[in-house]
Parts: C-alpha cells; sequence; structure tokens
C-alpha cells in the first residue's frame, strides 16, 4: 500500500488539478493512502474535505517580500513548519511527496528531502511560482502543464483536469447543458466567465456591449462571480448568473469563450476545443499571459490587455469575430490541437515512475 502526501492550495489553480491527481489515485489504486497538506486559509480548506480526503493544516508562512518585522519571523517559523511535515512525513510513512506549489508546498519539499522520500512537481503556469522553482532543485520529477515553461527538469504532462471535464462530450450533452442554463437552440452561445470571485472590467465592458451581442445573432451565458458588483441588462437571449456549480455543462454549451487566462482556464477550453478572447488579469507577474501563449500561437485565441477590452472592443472587433463562422470553427481546431485531455493520467505516470526510480 502507497501512501501519497499531495501538497498545494491557496488557489484553485493548485487545488483543482491536486484534487484531480488524487482521485485518479484513488481510482486505479484501491489500497492507496492520499493525505492532503494545506492551510485553513486556502480554498483547499474546504474543497479537500467535501471530496472525502483528509486534509493536515499546516501554518501559513509567506515569504518575505521586504526587511521588516515579519521578516525577522519568518525563518525560525519556516523551519517550524519544515520540521511538523517531516514528523507528519515519518509518522504516517509516507512514501512520495506530489507539490502542487503554494505556501505548503516550499516546507513540503524541503521536508521530503530532509527525510529521504521522493518529491514529484506540478507546475500549472506558463511562469513557474517560486515554490516549485526551489523544489526542482530537489527533484527530476517535474510535470508541467505548458510546454516550454522555464523551469528545471521539466516534462510536459498537461494539467491534470477535473474528471467532468476530462470525460465530457461535449455534443452529447449540450442538449442537457442548454436546457439547464435556458438556453435557446437556435442560438450559438458566447460564455463568459471571469472566475468564481469574477473580474470587474471584464463584466462591465460585457455588459455595456450587451445588445450588439444579441443583435448579431448570439446569446451570452455571463457568470459574473460571486462577488461582482454589476446590473443586469435583462435582455432576452442575455443570461447573468452569479456563480456556477456545473461548468461541465457550461463548457457544454459554449461555442466561444471571452475569459480571464488562468492556467486551469485555458488548459481547460484548449482540451475541449473552445477558441477564447483571452484578457489576462493585469495583476501578479504576468503569469496569465505566458499561460495563454501556447493556444495564441496556434491561432486558437485572441489576447487583448484589460486596458484595451472595453465596450468599443466588443461592439468592434468581437462581433465581427463572432460573425466570421468559418473562423470560428478554425479556431476551435486550433485551440484543441495544443489541448491535452489526459494530463492526470500523465502525471500519474510521473508520480509512479518517480516512486520505482
Amino acid at each position: 500500500m502507497t501512501t501519497y502526501l499531495l501538497a498545494g492550495g491557496g488557489t484553485a489553480g493548485h487545488v483543482n488539478p491536486l484534487l484531480a491527481v488524487a482521485d485518479r489515485i484513488r481510482s486505479v489504486e484501491a489500497d492507496a493512502t492520499v493525505l492532503v497538506l494545506g492551510t485553513a486559509e486556502g480554498l483547499e480548506a474546504r474543497l479537500v474535505p467535501a471530496r472525502g480526503y483528509e486534509l493536515i493544516v499546516v501554518p501559513k508562512v509567506p515569504f518575505p517580500r521586504r526587511p521588516n518585522r515579519a521578516a525577522l519571523d519568518f525563518l525560525p517559523q519556516f523551519n517550524a513548519a519544515v520540521r511538523r511535515v517531516a514528523t507528519i512525513i515519518r509518522s504516517r510513512k509516507v512514501d512520495v511527496v506530489v507539490g502542487f506549489g503554494g505556501y505548503v508546498s516550499t516546507p513540503a519539499y524541503l521536508a521530503a528531502r530532509r527525510v529521504g522520500v521522493p518529491i514529484v512537481i506540478h507546475e500549472a503556469n506558463a511562469k513557474p511560482g517560486l515554490a516549485n522553482k526551489l523544489g526542482a532543485r530537489l527533484t527530476r520529477h517535474v510535470g508541467v502543464a505548458f510546454a516550454g515553461t522555464p523551469i528545471r527538469h521539466a516534462r510536459f504532462v498537461g494539467m491534470p483536469l477535473r474528471p467532468e471535464i476530462e470525460h465530457l462530450d461535449r455534443a452529447a450533452t449540450r442538449s442537457e447543458a442548454l436546457a439547464f442554463f435556458s438556453l435557446a437552440p437556435e442560438r450559438s452561445v458566447l460564455l463568459v466567465t471571469g472566475g468564481s470571485l469574477g473580474a470587474r472590467k471584464l463584466n462591465a465592458t460585457m455588459v455595456a456591449a450587451a445588445r450588439d451581442l444579441v443583435a448579431a445573432g448570439w446569446q451570452v451565458l455571463h457568470i459574473t462571480g460571486s462577488t461582482a458588483e454589476v446590473t443586469d441588462p435583462h435582455l432576452p437571449n442575455y443570461h447573468l448568473v452569479a456563480y456556477c456549480d456545473r461548468m461541465d455543462l457550461a463548457l457544454a454549451a459554449a461555442d466561444f469563450a471571452v475569459t480571464r487566462a488562468g492556467s486551469a482556464t485555458v488548459s481547460e477550453l484548449c482540451a475541449l476545443g473552445i477558441a477564447a478572447v483571452y484578457v489576462p488579469y493585469p495583476v501578479g507577474n504576468g503569469e496569465q499571459r505566458f499561460n495563454a501563449g501556447p493556444v495564441l500561437a496556434a491561432g486558437g485565441g485572441i489576447l487583448v490587455d484589460d486596458e484595451d477590452f472595453v465596450p468599443a472592443f466588443v461592439q468592434g472587433e468581437l462581433v465581427t469575430l463572432l460573425g466570421d463562422r468559418a473562423r470560428l470553427a478554425a479556431m476551435g481546431r486550433a485551440a484543441a490541437s495544443v489541448g491535452v485531455l489526459d494530463g492526470t493520467a500523465q502525471m500519474v505516470d510521473l508520480i509512479h515512475e518517480a516512486l520505482t526510480t
């Protein structure tokens, strides 16, 4: 029996691939033990127990960005976190540590190295995070979601996808999806989403141009996010919802998308052959722009800077694009050409390789 310790959390970009790998391990190894290392503050605190996995909580110890009191406290707190994880690895007889980035991954990597158990890493972003860059110095087993990711020992495995996305038959599910969202079968569907929390600029721009999109013969499924502040235009064929817990059905309905460029979003759209306008999140280290790089190079998407994503763009360029059915079909095929549907299986294979070498 193998005991796996999966480390990662904070955001959906870390938690979702972690859970996809956990689910695959559980499905193919009935006697395996899967433990998850995370924090009490991250998304994992809710999602991991809900999925039936044991969550082991360690304190969140962010790297200091400037010299201050927090910087003075960092080293003893970080060393304590490493010691705690090392104790967990020994006491639970962990056979392999698999990290997905985030605050807990760095102490997990160092603890695994201290105890002498194999380390496997998955980097979800095309621009790798600090924790995984450090971890890649300690192992040769590094899977990446995007080809060309600049991290040591990178092996392209794709993104581990949620089972409901990996096995989604869009054509077979489309009628169910249209009925679920009360969408019209005779109109093409434009999916708009800025993630679970929403994207203010994206939401405001799309609502401002709502009449033009509907007049172009499309219907819009606009998922605003749970914290969004936007006014429903109350137009026929413009469907505004705050939150969607059936993204598989939203993707089954979609003929085109307007979205941010988070790693999971880009990976899911490409795996399903859905072309998109990508509007990268303008804050942070710019990883979303890099995430969209491969699909843009293939011709399966268009990138628009956040500051340039204004109603005039939608009313002009986007509406014109939506009227070119041949181009949209070609873009969908191009997106699929860089998509990966078996990223979960490839990542699990990499883990098993680390266990046997």
